[in-house]
């Protein structure tokens, strides 16, 4: 590339932007060539049209005239406008027109940034070459409710967020707005992760993944909704068992993304337990699932309540933060003033009615330096105990003893393996 550079007496980046010109006009052109209608009613562009538009593009920005790309542009636009006006009786979309524009300043892009444009005319081509698929997702896969819900976690991600203050407010025990507000993303992402996976999977497994889906907001409440229906329904048992028992590993997965967004120190202490708890959980589930499925006999049901309304619960997702923020200051509190023992008491008293509002005060705390990454997990593993209680008491009340004996094995066992590995990697409990 060097000496063609110097055999044309031109820079050799401006050889390489010129190629990347000429091979982003081809792509895009091969493309639209392929959609192009045959006899008089064909497209009014195609590959000679695409590629003439990125090269010319390239050319009036290699030459550095001032206002040169922008007459060019303005050139390209009325071309444009004029093979509208003579097909717009057969064809009333922009799309051809827009790309064309769209592949001049592509073209001009290649010249100043040849790794910047000629990713640009890929993305192009794959947006022009998904056309039918595109428009099948618009019409008929995405619905009403998942499009403004999707609108609503972006507005919260790109609007909201940025505009969190980012100061420790002491009456929030140090915590801060920006955190809070992330830890309820977080929530909503993970709500929305699973409804994307209960929709891929189809119902033949919906049960399963409407457990782990629902896990993510309360595994507590999931466990109830799941034993009373395998009461009055028993031949959906052992599917409301899996989706049960899914619930508890969506806990462990949840806790440890909340460690890792608010104190990644204490988040890698704590991965091995978290892993192996979701681990254990996880397999169980899918074990319970798959069985489910045999005994089932994979015979379609109706979608779930969790299949029909739309991915984000922000109602729960509120109050999880409002609780999370109450708790965080009763953990504070109790530390202040009583020590250690203050603290893992309020953890344990909090832990009974929620486990992730407690986890969450912890890693508050280790973030601001005030415990230690093996406190915090010590912390949760007092938090899963105590809720663990909670929910095989609901398990029994909900379900029977029959449907609670697998949700106990699920987990109790988890705890006794991390108890045993903290021993084992930090030197004991105390």
């Amino acid at each position: 590339m060097a000496g063609l550079g110097q055999a044309f007496g031109v820079s050799d980046d401006l050889i390489v932007g010129l190629a990347a010109a000429l091979g982003s006009g081809l792509l895009i052109g091969l493309e639209r060539e392929r959609h192009k209608h045959r006899g008089p009613q064909r497209e009014p562009a195609g590959l000679r049209t695409f590629t003439l538009a990125a090269m010319g593009g390239a050319l009036a920005q290699a030459l550095q005239l001032p206002g040169l790309v922008a007459v060019g542009a303005l050139a390209i636009t009325a071309l444009a406008a004029v093979a509208l006006l003579r097909h717009r009786g057969r064809d009333p979309g922009l799309t051809t027109e827009m790309a064309l524009l769209v592949t001049y300043l592509i073209g001009a892009l290649c010249v100043t940034a040849p790794l910047l444009g000629s990713p640009a005319a890929v993305v192009l081509t794959g947006l022009l070459a998904a056309r039918t698929k595109l428009h099948r997702f618009a019409t008929q896969v995405l619905r009403e409710e998942e499009l403004h819900d999707g609108l609503l976690l972006g507005a919260l991600a790109l609007v909201v967020l940025p505009l969190m203050p980012e100061q420790p407010l002491p009456w929030l025990a140090g915590m801060k707005m920006n955190w809070l507000l992330g830890l309820m993303l977080l929530l909503l992402g993970l709500q929305a992760a699973g409804h994307v996976a209960l929709r891929l999977a189809g119902p033949q497994t919906g049960l399963a993944l409407s457990g782990l889906l629902s896990g993510l907001v309360s595994s507590t409440a999931t466990i109830a909704a799941m034993g009373a229906r395998a009461r009055h329904e028993p031949a959906l048992a052992p599917a409301c068992l899996a989706g049960a028992v899914l619930s508890t590993c969506a806990t462990w997965l949840q806790a440890q993304a909340m460690l890792f967004a608010m104190a990644p120190e204490a988040a890698l202490v704590a991965l091995p337990v978290c892993l192996t708890g979701a681990l254990l959980c996880g397999a169980m589930g899918w074990t319970l699932a798959r069985r489910s499925r045999s005994t089932l006999g994979g015979s379609p049901r109706p979608a779930s309540d969790a299949e029909r309304r739309g991915p984000l619960r922000l109602r729960e997702a509120l109050l999880m933060a409002f609780i999370l923020s109450a708790v965080a200051v009763a953990v504070s509190w109790a530390r202040s003033h009583f020590g250690s023992l203050g603290l893992f008491g309020a953890v344990a008293v909090a832990a009974f009615a929620d486990v992730h509002a407690p986890i969450v005060s912890l890693a508050g705390l280790q973030a601001a330096g005030s415990v230690t990454p093996l406190q915090v997990l010590q912390g949760l593993l007092l938090a899963f105990l105590c809720n663990g209680v909670t929910r095989s008491i609901t398990a029994v009340a909900a379900g029977g003893w029959r449907f609670a004996r697998a949700i106990i094995v699920a987990l109790a066992l988890p705890l006794v393996i991390g108890a045993g590995l903290t021993a084992l990697l930090h030197g004991g409990l105390a």
